[in-house]
This record gives C-alpha cells, structure tokens and sequence, in this order.
C-alpha cells in the first residue's frame, strides 16, 4: 500500500521480507492453474511472484501510482500477471469465481474482510496476513464475537500458520499469522433473505448492551417469547452471548426462523441500524488519522491510563469491540486522567 507522504496506512503495513513460510503456505493451499487470484495491496509485488508461478491469473491491486509503475515493469514479461491502479475498498469485486491471498495492512483488516464476505459474488478461498487477535475473533476463539458469529454460517475461519516476527520488515509489534476463510458449500444458512434475517438475529441479540442472552432477546422479541425461544434449545437464559458457541446459535436462529412473521420483524433491520450507527460515529482511524496522533496525548498522562486506550483501540481494529464501546472507553479514561492529575 502508500508510503507516501500524507498517507498513513504505512504505519500498520508489515512487507513480508521471508518468502519461504508463503511459499509452503500457497503450495499447501490447494491454488491451481485454472485460478483467478487477487493480490490486495501487492506493495512491490513478493506475494504477486509467488502466486504468478502457480496460478492462471494473478490481479494485482495497488493504490500507490508510484507502486503501480514498479509493479508494471516488474511483471511486465508475465502475461498472466495484471496490475490495477485502484483503492480495494472502492474495487468492484468479479461476478466470476476468483479467490484472494493478501498481506492488508492491518488498519483495514475489518473492511476488506467485510467487503469480501459481503460481497454478491464472495471468493471461493481467502489467504489474509493479520493480527493474531484479529483471526482470534474471526476463529471465535476463545469465545464468540459479533465479527465470527456472522461470518461462520457462510465461511471456515482457521488460522494456518503463525509468522516470525523477523517474517517482515518493519518487524511487527504484534503477533502475526495467516488466516483463511474458505467458502462452505453450500451455507449452513441459505438463501439471501434468510442470511439477512440470521445476520438481524444475531446483531439484535448481540448489541443490546445487555448481559446476559435472555436480557438480550427479551428486549427486542418480549419476555414470553425468548423464554420460550431458549427453552426450546434447552439453552440459559442467564448465559453471555459471547459464551454461546456458533452451533447453539444456528440452533436458535433455525428455531427462530419458524415464528410468525410478526416476531420476525421486530428484529429486522438490526444489522443496517448498526452499520448507520457506526457510520454517523468519527472514525479518526479510517480517515487515516496517524493512530499515533490518538495515542500521543495520553502517552504522556499515567501510564495504565494509555496503555488501556491504546487496547481499547485495538480491540476495536480486531473486531471485538464496536465504536460505540470505544468511544465510551475514551470517556472513562478521559475522567481517569483528570483525576490523577488534579
């Protein structure tokens, strides 16, 4: 991705410096001759020259003009090479089927993985470099998250190899692995007007700030409802959400499902009202914001106080946590620092 001055997505990209690990990872992954593979970010190509050497065609996307021109001359001899000039977030994903081996910077995991899953046309197999505690939420490891709860019905999330953290330069301040989403098969929720329906299910019962599953649902389905509703899959009422595991949830979801459309719709549009939620909140570090500049002014307050916004940040950039939390977080924080001081 750019390294340019006034971009800042250089500050969380890690470039893979030892090939050998990708090597073994791309030989064991199953591509073929007859792929379509998209390189997202090629920066100066290292992933793109494996993935040449393997697969029919490799799609190289790149923001960088600068990165581009190297990119074009580096490959210009291999005809089953195509470099683009583009942003991936504003990209237009194929309708064709096509799978992904990338190295994102970590800022933007979230997006691309969202964008991917999302898409009409969802690739058949992701290899993506990130964060350990990134793929742990995607994994539902150790418990579920909102992130691995939508995305487990359509995808496999493993974690395949774990890097060195001399694998890249800048060597990482954070553990690194790969993780892949294989595509299930058929889905274990089919349909596209039923995936939007788990997908409201499971926000609803998931964001209510409630504490336990059955304070969760009894808010937007009733009382008599969710009592009944958890009684059916013989599950505890007083359970965090994040303590169900995904098959109980699919359980409940199927069992959901049958109500009468009337219940149904008291959880609909839970999802879109959470995407509008996040999106009218300042996303300082998708804006490309430095993530220095948020943690500089506290770095020099106490500190228990910065190293508690500094996880609170990256919780959120794993997925674990929603803007709404970190935002509260800041607050609390905001109140402890004016309190030590004083």
């Amino acid at each position: 991705m750019a390294t340019r001055p006034g971009s800042t997505l250089w500050r969380t990209q890690n470039f893979l410096r030892r090939t050998t690990p990708i090597e073994r990872l791309i030989s064991r992954s199953g591509l073929n001759p007859s792929d379509v593979v998209y390189d997202i970010g090629a920066g100066a190509g290292v992933l793109t020259a494996l993935l040449a050497r393997r697969v029919g065609r490799v799609i190289a996307i790149e923001k960088d003009e600068a990165l581009v021109r190297q990119l074009r001359r580096r490959f210009a001899d291999r005809p089953n090479v195509t470099v683009r000039h583009a942003d991936f977030m504003e990209y237009r994903l194929p309708r064709a089927p096509y799978k992904v081996v990338a190295n994102p910077p970590f800022d933007i995991t979230a997006a691309v993985v969202t964008k991917l899953t999302s898409a009409a046309t969802p690739p058949d197999d992701v290899l993506l470099v990130l964060q350990t505690e990134a793929a742990d939420r995607y994994c539902g490891r150790p418990r579920e998250t909102l992130a691995s709860l939508l995305l487990a019905p359509f995808f496999e999330a493993t974690i395949v190899h774990r890097f060195r953290s001399e694998d890249f330069v800048p060597i990482p301040g954070v553990d690194v692995v790969m993780l892949r989403l294989r595509k299930r098969g058929p889905p274990l929720v089919v349909g596209h007007q039923h995936r939007q329906l788990y997908r409201d299910f499971v926000v609803a019962g998931f964001t209510a700030w409630r504490p336990s599953i059955g304070g969760a649902f009894a808010r937007r389905l009733g009382s008599r409802v969710t009592h009944r509703l958890l009684a059916a899959v013989e599950l505890d009422p007083d359970r965090r959400p994040s303590d169900v595991p995904f098959a109980m949830w699919l359980r409940l979801f199927e069992t959901f499902s049958h109500l009468p459309s009337a219940i149904l719709g008291r959880v609909a549009g839970a999802e879109a009202r959470l995407s509008r939620q996040q999106r009218r909140l300042e996303k300082r570090h998708r804006t490309r914001v430095p993530r220095d500049d948020l943690i500089a002014p506290l770095r020099r307050q106490p500190h228990e106080i910065a190293d508690a916004f500094d996880d609170a940040l990256t919780r959120e950039y794993a997925g674990e946590r929603s803007r709404p939390w970190v935002v509260s977080r800041t607050h609390e924080l905001a109140d402890r620092h004016l309190a030590a001081v004083r």
